[in-house]
């Protein structure tokens, strides 16, 4: 199968004004079943404007971004997302098991004993069990950090997007968010935003560089990096 045939996503000529400020110019890209892109940049480049794109949250100023599945255009994915921990309102009457049990609302059917198996199993994941009934306002920044991240892979979806994944987590977890994206990546496709490269880099299969445009790192580490320039 080539690339064109697992295209996922495509972006084409994308870009994203505010007002008179460029945020990013001319965008073009594919997104392909099972890539781990990693996408780094300086603060204010465009990364997480970029994510928003992809998500449909945002829609850009010119060009389109298109969702495919089997070769045909599709209006949505089965995406999970984790965002920066300051674009959630931690004051919300919310517990952790609600919030994390948020991420199945995509599944239709689903029985209140399978949805508290896939909670149970992603509270363990996360080691936050004790903390189930607790209100999202009274946990830390780690925690509710794990419970976001909770929340975007209870459903297993098809495409993982993270947002600084590590931002608030202890060193001492780190190493299990890593194996948790590492388990994520066998099943799904991954966009991650990292300032900590140096697991991450050797973990992914694609790395952008975005800094108002988009660049695709050639490096050796990069497995299954396409589309490169010489």
């Amino acid at each position: 199968m080539d690339f064109q045939e697992k295209k996922i996503i495509e972006l084409k000529n994308v870009s994203m004004r505010w007002e008179k400020r460029v945020t990013l110019s001319n965008v073009n890209f594919n997104i392909n079943k099972g890539d781990f892109i990693a996408i780094t940049g300086p603060n204010g480049g465009g990364k997480t404007t970029l994510l928003r794109l992809i998500l449909k949250l945002l829609q850009p100023t010119e060009g389109s971004i298109t969702y495919f599945s089997d070769n045909s255009q599709v209006k949505t994915l089965h995406i999970g997302y984790l965002p920066q921990k300051n674009a959630v309102d931690s004051r919300f009457p919310i517990t952790l098991e609600e919030m994390i049990s948020s991420g199945l609302l995509c599944k239709k059917n689903i029985s209140k004993a399978e949805e508290k198996h896939l909670v149970d199993k992603v509270l363990d994941t996360i080691r936050l069990k004790d903390h189930r009934h607790q209100p999202i306002g009274e946990l830390s920044g780690g925690q509710l950090q794990r419970g976001l991240l909770g929340r975007a892979i209870i459903s297993s979806p098809d495409l993982l997007v993270l947002d600084e994944p590590l931002s608030y987590i202890d060193k001492q977890f780190e190493k299990e968010i890593y194996d948790i994206i590492a388990r994520e990546a066998a099943h799904s496709t991954i966009i991650l935003v990292s300032h900590e490269m140096t697991t991450i880099a050797g973990m992914a299969s694609r790395h952008f560089i975005v800094d108002k445009t988009i660049h695709e790192c050639c490096a050796s580490h990069h497995f299954a990096s396409i589309s490169c320039e010489s």
